[in-house]
């Protein structure tokens, strides 16, 4: 796993927990749009594998 990879799943973890918790309804609002970005960057990521390119076959 890279690091990025990692630190990508790290940040998505912290922002689903901080969601979870979250009152105000703009900052869930805002939270939940930045975990969105941060999963696709990791659906970018993961599809860029070569493990990916085979499993698809």
């Amino acid at each position: 796993m890279s690091d990025r990879y990692f630190r990508l799943l790290e940040r998505h973890q912290k922002l689903d927990a901080a969601l979870r918790i979250a009152r105000d309804p703009f900052e869930a609002v805002r939270l939940a749009a930045m975990k969105q970005m941060v999963k696709a960057r990791l659906s970018h990521l993961f599809l860029r594998r070569p493990e990916a390119v085979l499993a698809t076959l």
